[in-house]
């Protein structure tokens, strides 16, 4: 069985329409740790992991390939429909973040 996190977090990056530098930021790691992820260099840690997937709206699973399909389910939607709803659950969580700092 072949890991796919590097491939996933690429994909789910890209989606969010987010840098390297910014999903660094946000998981408190360097941009070249991130590199790494997506290179398959190196595996985020378990606790990593579990940021990821909470970040991604996405199991642990699917993140390293032992599930293909996401935790909320878009498998019927389009590549452009999921990209509107991945950018509709960024910006409800950057609501929640900004809620919860005020």
């Amino acid at each position: 069985m072949i890991l796919q996190a590097d491939s996933r977090i690429k994909q789910l990056r890209q989606a969010r329409g987010i840098s390297q530098s910014e999903l660094a930021r946000i998981m408190s790691v360097t941009r070249s740790s991130v590199n790494a992820w997506e290179m398959g260099i190196s595996i985020p840690t378990a606790a990593k992991l579990v940021e990821l997937s909470l970040f991604f709206h996405v199991s642990t699973d699917y993140l390293l390939g032992l599930d293909s399909s996401e935790s909320i389910q878009l498998d019927s939607f389009t590549q452009p429909q999921k990209e509107l709803i991945y950018a509709l659950l960024s910006y409800f969580q950057k609501e929640i973040d900004e809620n919860a700092s005020l």
